[in-house]
């Protein structure tokens, strides 16, 4: 029987990494349990209401985050805020898959069109590399805001 995961990331500012990554990968923030969100409405201040309300300190309020895939398809995301830097390369990173059957010209374009929205969310671009088939499809090398590495793939 497989299992589903969640994936998780340490960080000094989860609510903003939080944000980054449901842009990036077309994911939403949920709301508090039992809140229903009315269309358009900021999570963040359903949150702040919510944690508020259970006498949760507001120095702990951006302590996790985490965001959902709203087909229910891909895993959740869970932000958890730590003290230390990230110290060292990722030994696991995430592939974005942002040129789902394109080859050549055409998914580089498309790479590179992510890429640029992706910097205006916050990340930075590392390398690009080039196809090289018949191994090789190319993808670019980018962090995201608090340094943690993914490919555009």
């Amino acid at each position: 029987m497989s299992r589903t995961i969640q994936v998780t990331f340490d960080a000094h500012d989860p609510a903003a990494l939080s944000r980054f990554w449901a842009e990036a990968l077309g994911y939403l923030i949920p709301g508090p349990p039992g809140v229903e969100l009315p269309e358009g409405a900021d999570p963040f201040e359903a949150w702040e209401e919510f944690l508020t309300k259970l006498g949760v300190p507001e120095s702990q309020h951006n302590s996790r985050s985490a965001i959902e895939d709203p087909d229910g398809n891909g895993p959740r995301v869970f932000f958890q805020q730590v003290p230390e830097d990230k110290a060292a390369k990722n030994r696991v990173h995430l592939d974005v898959r942002a040129a789902p059957g394109l080859d050549g010209d055409a998914r580089m374009a498309a790479l590179e069109a992510e890429c640029a929205r992706l910097i205006g969310l916050g990340a930075q671009r590392i390398r690009r590399f080039e196809p090289q088939p018949p191994m090789e499809a190319g993808f670019i090398v980018m962090v995201d805001p608090e340094g943690n590495e993914f490919c555009l793939d």
